[in-house]
């Protein structure tokens, strides 16, 4: 084992919301952190608040290898990866073009994986480390519009179940943050990827308007008062990565965990009827 272990930050997309957030609550709280974007010039100003700043693109071999070797270099391994990056894209599943289904799949899922695949060998020569998936009660349950958005974060929930065994006798912990609708730029982009899916002489249009109002109700209606905040999502960040034995999971905001318990007891059944009280069913359009 090392002599000196790293505890030094490495965070995915940084450039608003809950990244920033993390970047931000970490480094006042002492921890050395390296906070990332696609585009450097979005977090430059964090370096006036105690943060390194590095250019990450999850989508790109290349930039993970180089953001990792950096943190490596300066501090022989990464301690803390929060695996943060990440979109919604939502519309109705018959109409997404593939390439958007796999450019959702690649930064959501694939560049997560492949961040933990590199960080992973350091961490286990210092005999510690934590990793952070920022997955979202939307990787527990599944609402409409949304299958491939749920789908990764489905797969974000297994794959660290997965990891987790995996790599605890090494010393490294596995964290799950599952936020319910957080106060964020997020839902500006799920209803730009709504629009980007929906068609006007669909049969899926009134679908997907409907849609694009559930998100924008969450995230900026009256829905949004119960909306958590991107601080305290950070500040669960803090207490996982500091408990010498964190939870495997954090759900964050009452919504979330309301939701998570209707859909843990009710039939699957009864929590498609409880959906249709929500959203419209598609169906045909009189002709």
């Amino acid at each position: 084992m090392a002599t000196q272990i790293s505890k030094a930050v490495l965070i995915t997309g940084c450039s608003t919301g809950i990244g920033r957030a993390t970047a931000e609550v970490l480094a006042q709280n002492g921890w050395a952190v390296y906070a990332t974007a696609r585009k450097l010039e979005a977090i430059r100003d964090l370096e006036a608040k105690g943060c390194k700043t590095l250019a990450l693109d999850v989508c790109d071999e290349a930039s993970m290898r180089a953001a990792v070797d950096v943190v490596e270099k300066a501090h022989g391994a990464v301690g803390v990866l929060v695996n943060n990056a990440g979109y919604g894209l939502e519309g109705a599943f018959e109409e997404t073009p593939m390439e958007l289904v796999r450019r959702q799949f690649e930064t959501n899922v694939f560049g997560l994986t492949r961040m933990c695949q590199l960080v992973l060998p350091a961490m286990r020569r210092q005999g510690w480390g934590k990793i952070v998936n920022i997955s979202s009660v939307g990787g527990t349950l599944t609402l409409p519009g949304g299958a491939f958005y749920h789908a990764t974060k489905y797969a974000v929930e297994a794959l660290s179940d997965a990891i987790r065994f995996e790599v605890r006798g090494f010393g490294i912990d596995v964290v799950i943050i599952e936020p319910g609708p957080i106060k964020t730029r997020f839902g500006d982009t799920a209803i730009a990827n709504v629009h980007q899916v929906a068609r006007d002489a669909s049969p899926y249009a009134d679908f997907n308007a409907a849609v694009a109002g559930k998100i924008h109700e969450a995230f900026e209606g009256w829905m949004a008062v119960a909306a958590g905040t991107p601080e305290s999502v950070a500040q669960a960040i803090l207490r996982a990565i500091t408990a010498s034995r964190p939870k495997t999971r954090y759900p964050i905001t009452a919504a979330a965990r309301t939701m998570m318990f209707l859909k843990r007891w009710l039939p699957d059944r009864a929590f498609d009827a409880f959906l249709g009280t929500q959203f419209p069913h598609p169906r045909p359009r009189p002709s």
